[in-house]
C-alpha cells in the first residue's frame, strides 16, 4: 500500500475515533516543525495500526487507555477517554478499566485517571 493510501485510511479512522473538530483543529495548527510528524501519526498510527483486522476499535480504545494510564500521559489519555465513546466504550467500562488499572499501574495513576475521567464526563455532559 502506498503512503497516500495509508494516509487516507488513517485520516478516515482518525476522524471517526477522535472526531472531525479535533482533527480539524490539529490540522489547522500545522507548522514546518510538526507537519511531518502529523503525517507520520496519520499514516502509521491511524492508517496502519488502527486499521489492522485483529482487534475492534472498542478493544483498541480500551488497550490504548490502559497503556496511557500506565505511562502517565495525561493529555493523550484525556483525548482517548473522550474518543472512546466514538468506539462504543461506555462509562461503566471506563470505570472498570480504571479500577483494574489500579492493580497493575498503581493507585496514584488510577486515582489521577478517575479525576481526569470525571472531568471528561462533566465536559461531555455540559456540552449536551
Amino acid at each position: 500500500m502506498k503512503d497516500e493510501e495509508h494516509y487516507q485510511r488513517g485520516m478516515e479512522v482518525r476522524r471517526a475515533v477522535l472526531g472531525d473538530s479535533h482533527v480539524d483543529r490539529t490540522l489547522s495548527q500545522l507548522t514546518p516543525l510538526n507537519e511531518e510528524f502529523q503525517d507520520f501519526i496519520t499514516r502509521y498510527a491511524w492508517g496502519d495500526i488502527w486499521t489492522r483486522p485483529g482487534l475492534e476499535r472498542h478493544t483498541r480504545s480500551m488497550i490504548t487507555i490502559a497503556m496511557l494510564i500506565a505511562l502517565n500521559r495525561e493529555a493523550e489519555l484525556k483525548m482517548h477517554l473522550r474518543a472512546a465513546f466514538n468506539n462504543g466504550v461506555t462509562r461503566d467500562e471506563l470505570k472498570e478499566l480504571i479500577m483494574h488499572s489500579a492493580l497493575y499501574c498503581g493507585l496514584p495513576a488510577a486515582n489521577a485517571t478517575m479525576h481526569l475521567a470525571q472531568q471528561v464526563f462533566d465536559e461531555i455532559d455540559a456540552a449536551g
